[in-house]
């Protein structure tokens, strides 16, 4: 998968309808999320965001990616996502593994607040 393709899957599971999400995220996805119990697997993981009201705009910075075998993608980001009066930020990373041609799934997603700045 290419650079921009990786974006605009990782874009799509802020933005994507519930069952868009339900077909990206691995049955055995691990997740760290803002919320508790904050550490979800399975399909509590998927349920915990699936159920959410999907984000409108995301715009990504301090992009990287990595590819550290054959079948295995590493994003980490910084996002800015927005949904009518209410906007969220975090860092992330997340993790796809190719099942098949073409066929990408996370199996693992993590948030974290950025720092407080004094």
């Amino acid at each position: 998968m290419d650079d921009d393709r990786v974006w605009n899957f990782e874009e799509s599971l802020w933005t994507g309808d519930a069952q868009h999400y339900r077909d990206l995220v691995d049955d055995e996805c691990l997740m760290v999320l803002l919320v508790p119990p904050f550490v979800f697997g399975g399909s509590e993981a998927i349920e915990a965001v699936a159920t959410t009201p999907r984000w409108t705009s995301a715009s990504f910075t301090e992009q990287r990616i990595a590819r550290p075998e054959e079948g295995l993608i590493v994003v980490a980001y910084h996002i800015e996502v927005s949904r009518e009066d209410e906007k969220f930020a975090a860092y992330c990373t997340s993790t796809y593994r190719r099942r098949a041609h073409d066929d990408w799934q996370v199996v693992q997603h993590q948030q974290s607040l950025p720092p407080i700045e004094r």
